[in-house]
């Protein structure tokens, strides 16, 4: 089973896919169903599909399109990791019995937005420069999936709404950049979770609305006519 996992391939058409970014894909649409419910769990189910979509990423032969690594694309997997575990503890953290959600959703103040914009430039230049450097396939749209996907998990982990739209401009590169390298799976999952994202918008954006709704009233008591 371990190495069917780690060197097998599923045959499509007059192709193969690399069960790992099959598989690995999975455990990421996981971690998102489950961090759209605020459930702890959709951290270290997420940490798996990193692991192995590191692996399919970091050795570019496996899309048979390009024999280069999509540096970007493997690094993504690794900082997902790091800001996984911080978003686990943070989740932890926050829960107070077993069933509760984890993260009450609310939208980035003013200056947490700007702070955000901050990072994404900083971000996007950096990646961008050790991308070049390092020789990844394709540095300009790599950049963005590597600091956006940092940005939105960071304010997936910190319960920020802004984070679905994040996801959305992400997947939006992703999408492309993904089917010119030839990893159709893994495009294919960027296509459903922009779909994916745009629900997750709306349930958060729900559940941020009623939690500012006042409570209604409790009704007066008839204390009856004394005889």
């Amino acid at each position: 089973m371990l190495d069917w996992l780690l060197h097998g391939t599923i045959a499509v058409g007059d192709g193969t896919l690399a069960v790992r970014e099959v598989v690995g894909n999975g455990f990421g649409l996981a971690s998102a169903l489950l961090g759209m419910r605020r459930l702890v769990w959709a951290w270290p189910i997420g940490l798996v599909g990193n692991v192995l979509l590191f692996t399919v990423f970091v050795s570019g032969e496996l899309s048979g399109a390009t024999s280069e690594p999509l540096w970007g694309q493997a690094g993504r997997q690794v900082m997902f990791a790091l800001v996984g575990v911080y978003g686990w503890w943070r989740w932890r953290s926050a829960r107070r019995t077993p069933d509760e959600a984890a993260v009450e959703p609310r939208w980035a103040t003013g200056r947490e937005r700007l702070a955000l914009l901050g990072a994404a430039a900083v971000g996007y230049a950096a990646a961008y420069a050790l991308l070049v450097r390092i020789g990844s396939w394709g540095p300009t749209t790599e950049a963005w999936i590597l600091a956006g996907s940092l940005i939105a998990t960071y304010g997936m982990a910190r319960g920020w709404v802004e984070f679905w739209l994040v996801w959305i401009a992400v997947d939006v590169v992703g999408v492309t950049t993904l089917i010119r390298a030839g990893y159709y799976p893994t495009a294919g999952m960027y296509l459903f979770y922009g779909a994916f994202c745009v629900l997750g918008l709306i349930t958060w954006w729900r559940v941020e609305r009623a939690s500012h709704q006042p409570a209604a009233a409790p009704l007066p008591v008839d204390e009856g006519v004394p005889a």
